[in-house]
């Protein structure tokens, strides 16, 4: 019994406690905005402008938000466009008001400073499919009242993103490891099986498994994630993000 318990602490230090450890040590040494008053929240140009983008498409953001939880957190967005439309439309969930946002930020505006990083595309024909669907899962997010919205465990702008792209698993997107918030299923114990197959499980959003072929293996504790994408090769580590393709 002891010699488990032992193994337990041993892969919990490893696992988690080592990346997030890691991923705090060298954030502190950035250089940062002292608040969201200075921080840039212009555009970054990681998207090219839409008129220069004649089909639809769709795309996943992420950047790391501001103070010390960007140690171990990103923020994440949905940005869409139909086929022809001259311009992005994004939408994000905040913490005050109504959580969901359409456009209160540039399509790819840095985040307290940050620059934003693609996390899943799709283009074309299948984009212009998905838009509808994507639409109506926006508009049908259950947590988007004000005073929902709650930064940890959830659910939160992860826990939004996390929910679309459950509604439309056809995106074909799973969210970083440091989504922080995005293994939120709502109150209490919680199961799910999405239509692309992945199967979800959490414990107010403290705890939970999740398995499939969008999300690979992932184990998830206190907002954090280990695991590993069987697809698309790579280790998941909080804090930290992927490692991999």
């Amino acid at each position: 019994m002891k010699a488990a318990l032992r193994a337990l602490v041993l892969a919990f230090a490893v696992c988690f406690l080592l990346p997030v450890a890691g991923a705090t040590l060298w954030w502190v040494a950035q250089d940062r905005p002292d608040g969201w008053r200075t921080a840039d929240w212009g555009p970054s140009g990681v998207l090219p402008a839409a008129s220069a983008t004649p089909e639809a498409a769709i795309h996943v953001l992420a950047a790391r938000t501001g103070g010390l939880k960007g140690a171990a957190s990103v923020h994440s967005w949905l940005v869409w466009k139909a086929a022809g439309a001259g311009d992005w439309t994004r939408a994000d969930v905040v913490g005050w008001g109504r959580p969901v946002r359409l456009d209160a930020y540039a399509a790819d505006g840095r985040w307290y400073s940050n620059d934003p990083f693609v996390v899943g595309s799709v283009t074309g024909a299948r984009a212009a499919d998905l838009i509808p669907r994507l639409r109506a899962a926006i508009d049908a997010y259950p947590w988007n009242g004000e005073g929902s919205y709650v930064i940890w465990p959830g659910p939160n702008s992860n826990s939004f993103l996390a929910h679309v792209l459950r509604e439309v698993p056809q995106i074909g997107v799973a969210l970083p490891p440091n989504a922080v918030g995005k293994d939120w299923l709502g109150p209490g114990l919680g199961a799910v099986r999405d239509a692309g197959g992945d199967i979800h499980l959490s414990a107010w959003g403290l705890a939970g498994f999740s398995l499939g072929p969008r999300t690979g293996v992932e184990v998830n504790l206190l907002g954090q994630t280990f695991g590993l994408d069987l697809v698309h090769p790579a280790l998941k580590l909080p804090a930290v993000g992927r490692v991999g393709s």
